[in-house]
Parts: C-alpha cells; sequence; structure tokens
C-alpha cells in the first residue's frame, strides 16, 4: 500500500514537471509571436535562449531574480557571463515549479477541475505582481498600463490552460495503464 502511494505521487509529481514545462512552451510560444508580430527578427530558438543576452542589464525578470539570489549566495555580483543561463533556468523553473504546485493541488483536490484550469494562469500572473516588486525587479502592479497588464495576463491564461490539460492527459494516460 505505502509503495503504491508514493509510487503514485512520484508519478504526479512526474507529470507536473512535463505540464509545467509544457504551460511555459505554450506559453513562451505566444509571446514568440507577439515578438514577431512586432518586428522581432529573431529566430524561434535564439528568442527562446536569450541569445544576444550578453549582461545582467539586458536579462528580463526572471534573470533579475536570479542575480539577486546568486549575490545572496555568493556574496558578490556574479559575472555577466552567468546572465544568459540564469534567466533561462530561473525562467523554466518557475514554469516548471508552479506545474509540481499545480499537480500536488490536483491531486489533493480532484473536483471542479476547469475552476482549477482557469485559476491558475491568473494566480500565476497576480503572484509575480506582488513577489517581482518586492524582489526589486518588476514595477507595482499600478505603475503598469492597462494594456501591459493584459497581455501578460492573457500569456499567463494560456500558461494555465496548457499546464492544466498537459497534466489531465497524463493523468488519463497513467489512469488507463
Amino acid at each position: 500500500m505505502r509503495n503504491t502511494i508514493s509510487t503514485r505521487f512520484v508519478s504526479r509529481q512526474a507529470a507536473g514537471v512535463v505540464a509545467g514545462a509544457v504551460g511555459t512552451s505554450a506559453m513562451d510560444l505566444l509571446l514568440y509571436r507577439r515578438y514577431r508580430a512586432d518586428g522581432g527578427r529573431e529566430s524561434a530558438w535564439n528568442w527562446e535562449s536569450a541569445a544576444g543576452l550578453t549582461s545582467w542589464e539586458q536579462a528580463s525578470a526572471p534573470g533579475q531574480l536570479g542575480r539577486k539570489l546568486a549575490r545572496v549566495v555568493l556574496r558578490r555580483e556574479p559575472p555577466d557571463e552567468w546572465a544568459r543561463r540564469t534567466t533561462n533556468t530561473v525562467h523554466w523553473a518557475t514554469g516548471i515549479g508552479w506545474g509540481l504546485q499545480y499537480a500536488a493541488l490536483a491531486a489533493k483536490t480532484p473536483r471542479h477541475p476547469t475552476a482549477r484550469m482557469l485559476a491558475l494562469g491568473p494566480t500565476v500572473w497576480a503572484v509575480g505582481y506582488v513577489i517581482l516588486p518586492i524582489a526589486g525587479v518588476y514595477k507595482p502592479i499600478w505603475k503598469y498600463d492597462q494594456r501591459t497588464l493584459a497581455k501578460d495576463l492573457s500569456a499567463h491564461m494560456i500558461y494555465g490552460i496548457a499546464t492544466s490539460a498537459a497534466l489531465a492527459g497524463l493523468a488519463r494516460s497513467e489512469s488507463g495503464k
């Protein structure tokens, strides 16, 4: 019995990792399409991997958050060469981390999957607008215009829906074994 519970837990968490990666990919695909529609010229891979990033000043919010964490751990400024890798690592770790948490929640609250699915994206979005300003890498939410907030929210909705759908699909395939 105990082995079945731990196997089920590990399986559910592995599904959460995959679902979080699927959600992050879906969100990034939307953001990349917007980038290209706005005249961006980078290839999908170069854009996704932040190929041109060479310094911390160029790093996005995930990179800046990673920089602050590295500064605390190292007790010194991390080298600029770390900016690109840190940006990518924090970005993907965040998406996957939310997928893990969502998988744990879904296992404990199997009812109302549609409500859970629709709540994930806005929850991730709102938490970002709390944590990132506190960390000093975003402005407070009221300093952004409605268009920016709506575009960011819609991207997070895609993340939530894709993550939830991937987890549901993985759970169905697991239960069908």
